[in-house]
């Protein structure tokens, strides 16, 4: 019996440590994936997770429901301004959705990726963004870089305002050099004529905060 139960404890103690070995290599498998995550995927992520609210039916335990605003995301900008997008497209460095402000009601954008500042969560939302998009998922949209996107609104002469730390610049884009655009300033909701145009202005692609488009 002594025999007996000394490997039963032995038995136990391995079971154990290879038990709390598992638990580490898990743990630390975590870390590395957790490391390896972009902005861009934890907006993706909050992009598609439904939101997460207090369950009135349960006091404050969080569920999982058709909750206004889920899909949005609420971006601070390097202005310090803070706004509500409901994204329908990601770039490799830019995103595209609908602003949801009364100004800007029925307002598209495009906001580079470099532009955001923070974005603001609620504690439920935390989990879902940090997921990692499965690969089948990927599109070419998502190796469209944001010079494309800029190149293809020059080209369709949008009507448009560029927002940068310095202001906001209404207009249209007449070109798109590797890093800037040129800018020919006009009232919006105005055609782009030579003789509307009050200003040309280069603005280098790193200062654009956002790109409306009424």
């Amino acid at each position: 019996m002594r025999w007996d139960n000394l490997f039963d404890d032995l038995e136990g103690q391995l079971e154990h440590e290879l038990h709390a070995e598992e638990i580490d290599l898990r743990a630390e498998e975590e870390r590395l994936r957790l490391g390896r995550l972009s902005l861009r995927n934890r907006l993706t992520n909050l992009a598609r997770t439904p939101a997460v609210a207090a369950d009135p039916r349960k006091g404050s335990e969080p569920w999982t429901g058709s909750v206004p605003g889920a899909g949005v995301l609420r971006i601070v900008l390097a202005t310090g301004e803070t706004i509500a997008v409901r994204p329908t497209t990601f770039g490799r460095d830019w995103l595209a959705g609908d602003l949801l402000d009364s100004v800007s009601d029925g307002s598209q954008c495009v906001l580079p990726l470099a532009a955001v500042a923070g974005v603001v969560l609620r504690r439920g939302e935390i989990p879902g963004s940090l997921g990692t998009e499965p690969e089948s998922a990927a599109r070419v949209v998502d190796r469209i870089g944001l010079a494309f996107v800029l190149r293809d609104l020059c080209r369709r002469r949008s009507n448009l305002e560029v927002h940068t730390r310095a202001g906001v610049l209404p207009g249209t884009i007449d070109r798109v050099g590797r890093d800037h655009i040129d800018l020919a300033l006009h009232a919006p909701g105005t055609l782009r004529r030579e003789a509307e145009v009050h200003q040309y202005r280069i603005v280098p692609v790193g200062e654009i905060q956002l790109v409306r488009l009424p």
